[in-house]
């Protein structure tokens, strides 16, 4: 005689199983932070920024998360993404929004409001950009430097944040003398052969790659020349 114990083990552990995929399933679409979602990773923080390296594969998507603070964002590759909000079935896209590489773009989420989504990466090719999330800071309004009359220098955003400018230097060409007057950051769009000319020391080579960053004090006087035989092309932040 089969005992009727042993005939609702099946049924049980398909249960078991069953209950386990939903709980899961709610994990994986459980918003997490911009800083701990799949694909951004961090790689510096200080108490200015919490930098990210964010590389999202073709097929792959970042998982539900959501931007609590203001944000910028330097792109490094082009990408087909879609966009779906939290709690809507609207999908939207494929679109290739960023794409040109260099493009940087600054996400106010204090004007705008906090929000939660996922993109994925539905195009052949890895999207993949430095972004980096402003913390919130007692006092600021530090003065940044005036680079309107400085050779090599483009404004391109200007806010009650941050202050950033695009240099793109042919092989030979040199970015004006320039202080900068507030800390602030260098984010590499294409890497290349550099000499960073310092008053008063030797010339100093740089051979950065694409992505790569340098974080840079407050009071620095330099000159950058670019000694490859690629164009250089790099966004320079202040902080206010």
């Amino acid at each position: 005689m089969i005992s009727s114990k042993k005939t609702h083990l099946p049924l049980f552990f398909i249960l078991v199983y069953v209950l386990m995929q939903s709980a899961f399933s709610q994990l994986a679409d459980k918003p997490v932070a911009m800083d701990k979602a799949p694909f951004h990773v961090p790689i510096f923080s200080n108490d200015y920024v919490t930098m990210l390296r964010i590389n999202i594969p073709p097929g792959r998507d970042t998982g539900f998360h959501t931007h609590y603070f203001d944000s910028v964002s330097v792109n490094l590759s082009p990408a087909l993404r879609t966009n779906q909000f939290y709690e809507s079935s609207e999908v939207l896209g494929p679109s290739a929004s960023e794409p040109v590489p260099g493009r940087t773009a600054f996400n106010n989420v204090t004007e705008n409001g906090v929000y939660t989504h996922k993109a994925v990466n539905t195009g052949p090719t890895p999207f993949r950009s430095t972004s980096f999330i402003l913390k919130d800071r007692v006092g600021g309004g530090s003065e940044v430097s005036d680079r309107t009359d400085i050779s090599g220098y483009v404004e391109i955003i200007d806010n009650n944040k941050i202050r950033a400018w695009r240099v793109i230097l042919a092989p030979g060409e040199e970015a004006g003398q320039l202080t900068q007057l507030a800390p602030g950051l260098r984010v590499y769009v294409r890497g290349g052969v550099v000499d960073e000319l310092v008053p008063g020391s030797a010339a100093r080579g740089m051979a950065p790659y694409t992505g790569e960053f340098i974080w840079q004090d407050a009071g620095q006087t330099r000159t950058v020349i670019n000694t490859g035989s690629t164009i250089v092309e790099f966004v320079e932040f202040e902080f206010k």
